[in-house]
């Protein structure tokens, strides 16, 4: 190893937020920590910017698990900007098929009176979903509060024990349609539940071990669904702010290009500005593939079996695409019923609305991605964040935010000069009563590619850990799991990591918990 150019306890690679999470709590225990971020700004996905005069989302806005940790009071985020809206209703379901659009509350009983507006059939079948869908979701959450440590996760799991326990067990061995199955009847009340679960993990809900994909509408019971005051970037900023008045160093537009090993352990980071930044820990917050399989020079020996078993692993594609734009007007649903909602208080417009097809199509749109293509009826996430948050773009101006799900990022014909963005744009149009689309004067596409050259995502798809608090128990893969890879001194946190993806933050302070007890 040449001689260093600087030196740190701790080098963080990667500013998403899981990466900016392990970063403050390592600087505000004291630690000279230095973190590197290849772009020229932090968060990553998570992250808010300008765009045709407004604030736009890099991808979805809505915040649930990150506000069931400790993380915003730990590191005093209040004090650094952030600020949560609560978003209520959560989320506002429409059925392609015609059916009438419903929401769902935090509070099931609203929840039940929605339904009981709309799909009356199925109010009982939700009352007992609830009954046992929300201890497990309650059960999952403390589960990744505790954090990954056998002993913690099963006094946790034992302490909540019953019927929660025995059908987190069951259930994540199930499809996630078939645990919804067992209570529901009419798909426009239980699809919405597996867009949101195993779609958006880019699988198929009648796959075998997606059943903890059922859970998605107890979270919304268990947890507040919020979003950061100027957008989603804004928890982003507030970590960075956290971190520097730690006493912590931010680089960006400074990737890592190797994590150097000597006599076994890791010694130093080298950047593309050609530091060299000697340490004897290193946290990549970055794809774990990448970083096991690209970036460890003279791996020792120990770690040969890892590094093997990456190198036989394939990599998930990209699958998830999103469009935003500025418009004039707000949706208006052609099969949404106002009506309904001032009857239970709730304002539709500040929620994201789920469209979604059958189950059925969720699984042929699935089988479709080897194939490179988008099904016909696409299964679309919009959200009109300025409903809620006027600050995010000029008066009388609203951003416009549409995700479209099982996009292949290996499209028939490539997404340069692709109509299929444009698609989606008339597809949406046709649910609608109004033609705000027509009034934007500007729109962008992030499609898989543009994830993968401007976010540094592999085939434009972030690793999630998707096997929940089992896989914790058994603690296995341990890089994934317990963080610490079979390279001395070198750690794995982000959402590829246990408890998984979206925002939650947790990945990156159990991560840094764990290397400062090991002092």
């Amino acid at each position: 190893m040449s001689t260093a150019d600087f030196e740190a306890d701790v080098v963080v690679i990667g500013a998403g937020h899981n990466g900016l999470v392990a970063a403050a709590y390592l600087a505000r225990a004291g630690k000279r920590t230095v973190l590197l971020e290849a772009r020229d700004s932090v968060g990553g996905c998570s992250s808010t910017v300008d765009f045709s005069g407004a604030s736009v989302n890099i991808c979805n806005c809505d915040h649930i698990t990150f506000r069931t940790t400790p993380v915003m009071e730990e590191l005093q985020l209040d004090r650094h900007g952030l600020e949560y809206l609560e978003v209520e209703p959560n989320q506002v379901n429409i059925p392609w098929d015609g059916g009438a659009a419903w929401p769902i509350m935090h509070s099931v009983e609203q929840t039940l009176d929605g339904l009981a507006l709309t799909y009356p059939h199925q109010v009982d079948a939700y009352r007992r979903y609830a009954a046992a869908a929300v201890p497990v979701a309650r059960l999952v959450l403390a589960a990744a509060a505790a954090g990954p440590e056998r002993r913690r996760l099963l006094t946790t799991v034992l302490s909540k024990g019953g019927a929660g326990a025995r059908r987190l067990l069951g259930w994540s061995r199930m499809s996630a349609a078939d645990v919804m199955r067992q209570f529901f009847d009419d798909e426009a009340v239980y699809a919405p539940a597996l867009a949101t679960g195993p779609v958006v993990w880019g699988l198929s809900p009648e796959l075998p071990g997606t059943g903890l994909g059922a859970l998605t509408y107890a979270f919304r019971h268990v947890a507040a669904v919020g979003r950061p005051r100027g957008g989603s970037g804004m928890l982003a900023a507030s970590l960075a702010r956290s971190f520097a008045s730690f006493g912590g160093e931010l680089r960006t537009s400074t990737a890592a290009t190797s994590i150097v090993v000597e006599r076994g352990r890791v010694r130093a980071v080298r950047t593309t500005s050609g530091d060299v930044i000697a340490t004897r820990t290193v946290i990549s917050a970055a794809d774990p593939r990448r970083t096991i399989l690209e970036w460890i020079e003279n791996p020792p020996a120990g770690a040969g079996p890892m590094i093997e078993r990456w190198r036989r692993q394939s990599h998930q594609q990209g699958y998830e695409s999103k469009i935003d734009g500025v418009i004039s007007e707000l949706p208006r649903y052609k099969q949404l019923d106002r009506n309904v909602f001032d009857r239970i208080g709730a304002d539709p417009d500040v929620a994201s609305t789920m469209i979604v097809p059958s189950v059925a199509a969720m699984h042929r749109a699935f089988l479709d991605i080897p194939e490179g293509r988008v099904a016909d009826r696409p299964i679309f996430f919009a959200n009109i964040p300025t409903a809620l948050d006027p600050s995010m773009a000029p008066a009388g101006r609203h951003v416009f935010s549409l995700e479209t799900l099982f996009t292949p990022y290996a499209l028939r014909g490539g997404w340069t000069n692709s109509d299929e963005p444009r698609r989606w744009l008339d597809r949406y149009s046709s649910l609608l009563e109004n033609r705000p689309i027509d009034s934007m004067t500007a729109w962008r596409a992030m499609t898989p590619d543009v994830y993968e050259s401007d976010f540094h995502m592999p085939e434009g798809h972030a690793t999630s850990f998707a096997g929940g608090p089992l896989a914790a128990l058994r603690g296995k893969p341990r890089e994934l799991v317990r963080y610490e890879t079979a390279v001395p001194g070198l750690y794995l946190c982000g959402a590829a990591t246990f408890p998984g993806a979206g925002i939650w933050g947790a990945s990156g302070r159990h991560c840094a918990l764990r290397l400062l007890s090991r002092e």
